[in-house]
């Protein structure tokens, strides 16, 4: 808050919260020099406040304090999209599956690459994608994936204490047998980062090849086992403020207003229907009706000959 009382807010956080990508994604946005805040090039330390006109590319926006309406997709992914918003070569994207949105966007929670499939987040709220995917967070994801290689013990030891890649230790947290006959076997994988293809890359440190991978579940949120792939299903009011209590995020309560003014109005208008009823209405639409029915009406011509006759 400003010495005025007005409310400030870092440029990154409010147009993250107000749908227009990850605090990550808007930081880079502004790196390129590709947002302008009240018609000059926005900085990373730039404050906002409610009014306060913003450019994001194409786009345009005035800053609001009302969050609109928190939104959260459960996605069931099948292989050979791409998690991309649009591709050169194409290809579908996740995208194209889900839809897009009249006012803000989704923003991608988790991505997977085009031979993966399974549960992908997506949420209109970037705060809430922002923790859901900052490593700080350590949100668990698990994976069911069929490996084809004989995996013994020791590689199974290898894997839960950690490798050494090309960008850094990385390590399962629990792997589970699951199952599986001949070279092709199941196993279930935790782990707490995402990097890129992460599980992939650890079991090719082992000599062992994976043929299909699946996330089953990110943090608190499992892939539901009727929810078939290449469609989605989207969270209620209730789940969604249990995944900002998994996550530890405050939940803004003027959504709760909102929601309140929202319900009261409809009981209003509902009481008002009981009182004086809906009959008038339609009463005045059948009238309407009937009576621009008439007026459509036109007397049927006389024929030429009869015209001859009158003359006669």
């Amino acid at each position: 808050m400003s010495e005025e009382g007005v409310r400030l807010e870092r440029i990154q956080k409010a147009l993250a919260r107000m749908g227009f990508g990850s605090r990550r994604e808007i930081e880079r946005l502004i790196g390129e020099q590709k947002i302008r805040l009240n018609g000059q090039l926005a900085k990373l330390g730039d404050h906002v406040k409610e009014g306060d006109k913003v450019n994001i590319g194409n786009r345009r926006a005035v800053i609001s304090t009302d969050v609109g309406r928190i939104r959260v997709l459960l996605y069931n992914k099948p292989e050979g999209e791409i998690c991309t918003q649009k591709d050169e070569e194409g290809r579908r994207t996740v995208f194209d599956s889900i839809g897009k949105l009249q006012t803000g966007r989704w923003i991608i929670v988790g991505r997977l690459d085009i031979n993966s499939s399974g549960l992908l987040l997506f949420t209109n709220y970037g705060e809430l994608a922002n923790h859901l995917m900052h490593p700080s967070s350590e949100i668990e994801r698990e994976y069911a994936v069929r490996v084809n290689g004989e995996v013994t013990d020791d590689i199974i030891k290898r894997l839960l204490k950690g490798v050494e890649l090309e960008d850094g230790f990385l390590k399962f947290d629990s792997i589970t047998d699951s199952g599986g006959q001949g070279a092709n076997h199941w196993y279930n994988v935790i782990l707490k980062e995402g990097k890129n293809r992460e599980v992939r890359r650890l079991w090719q440190s082992q000599d062992v090849r994976v043929s299909r991978l699946i996330r089953v579940r990110y943090g608190n949120l499992s892939l539901p086992r009727t929810l078939k792939q290449g469609r989605k299903v989207e969270l209620s009011l209730d789940e969604i403020k249990t995944l900002f209590a998994f996550v530890k995020l405050e939940w803004p309560e003027s959504r709760d207003q909102a929601a309140m003014e929202r319900s009261n109005k409809a009981k209003k208008l509902s009481i008002k229907n009981q009182v004086y009823g809906t009959g008038h209405k339609s009463k005045t639409s059948r009238a309407g009706a009937g009576h621009k029915h008439k007026a459509g009406l036109r007397k049927k011509p006389k024929s030429v000959q009869s015209k001859v006759k009158k003359k006669r």
